[in-house]
């Protein structure tokens, strides 16, 4: 099929909200006109009456296939991609991983390798730089000429990803000569470190303990110091995994001397708490993550962030681990639970949620979900956005729908949800990709390898 009309629809973009039929063709969005204006023949008609038609989400922080603590995330980049389809999101930005002693290009390549053919959306890649030399430095232009336009370094996990502040203000320099853009994991893992060995010397073994030991303030003081480092750099900062109010303080402050200094968050941090790793019986593994969940009184500040734009985005860092077999690796230490939650089919419908619940905007909501993400990332305006010329990514979203989120019916790889038995008012109903339906009234009707490598330019959200 060449031609798709949606009609009747309400068509909610970062910039407008307005009642329109929209004519796709060939993979692409070529028009928007008010209701019946225009006398369209198409080979397919979908009806989106009392419906919302919203630009596919732009999730830019995914884990497929990340290998951590002797593991890997359990969804592939087939399991994944499709979970995503399903939660209306339409590409992903996953992480390729340089191994330590290896070139960027290396991983790069194994990383491309692995999502080529198995995709059922569009993805793209961020570049994990896990050894930062004279050598990986000189790649970093080749990667962003080839639309690897990010690069993500790490403050935490000595010995596995971790970065010296010597290290972080060379490639933070590269990345400013080049329009590079630097994603920084901010927590002092040094610190942290010691608060983990001391804790288990302790006999504090448990899930709550991972909570505790990386502690809100060793948050906000890496963010402080990565800050620092861009401003020295002349370069500018995307902190990923945004989870305490300390931290969103000091993104604030920095904006408000105008600095380019972006922020993004997680669902887990704005619906789930300390509260879910206390929880009995080792389930609290479950939510263990890093950033870890903040005690509750964070959440406001998170909401606030994003309704001020101190925040911009809400990414999932979608990384499963099973509770069975995974994430029980770390019965009796809680530091040998692999870090991670599953959560990419559950984003759209959580910040719909969160519009029900008054936090946010509708027009907010697509801002932070697929527009900003994907300005920020340099896939704007083909993705983010309904408009002619745009690819065809479009989701018809029904804003009345309940559904009750269970690892039962949903659809990633893994054996349990982090919002188990949590009812939410919005559900997708059909989502098209590039112009191709990939979920059609709540079926699956996509297909491994539909799903492209997509180039990015450099950062579009400066200025």
């Amino acid at each position: 099929m060449t031609r798709t009309l949606i009609t009747g629809g309400l068509v909610v973009t970062a910039a407008d909200e307005l009642h329109a039929d929209v004519l796709i063709e060939h993979g692409r969005v070529v028009a928007l006109a008010a209701p019946g204006s225009q006398r369209w023949t198409a080979d397919r008609v979908i009806d989106a009456s009392r419906k919302y038609v919203i630009p596919g989400g732009v999730d830019a922080h995914t884990h497929m296939e990340l290998p951590f603590g002797g593991t890997f995330a359990s969804d592939t980049f087939e399991t994944g991609t499709r979970a995503a389809a399903w939660g209306g999101t339409t590409t992903i930005v996953d992480f390729a991983v340089q191994s330590k002693g290896e070139s960027l290009r290396a991983g790069l390549n194994a990383w491309l390798e692995k999502a080529d053919g198995t995709c059922a959306i569009d993805y793209a890649f961020h570049m994990i730089m896990s050894d930062v030399n004279e050598a990986t430095l000189k790649e970093m232009p080749g990667l962003v000429e080839q639309g690897v336009t990010s690069f993500k370094l790490f403050m935490a996990y000595p010995g596995v990803f971790y970065s010296d502040d010597g290290q972080i203000l060379r490639a933070m320099q590269v990345a400013g000569d080049t329009g590079g853009l630097i994603m920084m994991h901010a927590e002092n893992g040094i610190a942290i470190d010691v608060l983990v060995e001391q804790a288990l010397a302790r006999g504090e073994t448990g899930p709550r303990h991972h909570g505790e030991v990386r502690k809100a303030l060793l948050e906000a003081e890496a963010t402080h110091r990565a800050i620092q480092l861009a401003r020295v750099a002349g370069a500018p900062l995307y902190v990923v995994h945004v989870s305490a109010q300390e931290a969103v303080a000091e993104l604030a402050a920095a904006r408000d001397m105008g600095l380019p200094v972006f922020g993004e968050t997680c669902p887990q941090y704005l619906f789930l708490s300390t509260d879910n790793l206390a929880e009995p019986d080792f389930e609290g593994a479950k939510y263990v993550c890093s950033t870890p969940l903040r005690p509750k009184e964070h959440q406001a500040a998170l909401w606030r962030g994003l309704r001020t734009n101190d925040l911009q985005v809400v990414s999932t860092d979608h990384c499963p681990f099973c509770f069975t077999g995974q994430k029980d690796l770390g019965r009796g230490d809680f530091s040998k639970i692999p870090n991670g939650l599953p959560g990419v089919e559950n984003r759209m419908d959580l910040l719909h949620q969160a519009v029900v619940d008054g936090h946010l905007s509708r027009r907010r909501w697509i801002e932070i979900a697929c527009a900003t993400p994907a300005r920020m990332f340099g896939l704007y305006p083909r993705k983010g956005t309904i408009a002619p010329g745009a690819d065809a990514d479009v989701v018809i979203y029904d804003p009345h729908a309940t559904q009750t989120l269970s690892a039962r019916t949903h659809h990633m790889n893994v054996d349990y949800s982090a919002y188990e038995g949590r009812t939410v008012t919005g559900r997708v109903e059909t989502v098209l990709s590039r112009g191709e339906v990939v979920i059609d009234r709540r079926s699956y009707t996509g297909r491994a390898g539909h799903g492209t490598f997509v180039p990015r330019s450099t950062c579009q959200y400066l200025g």
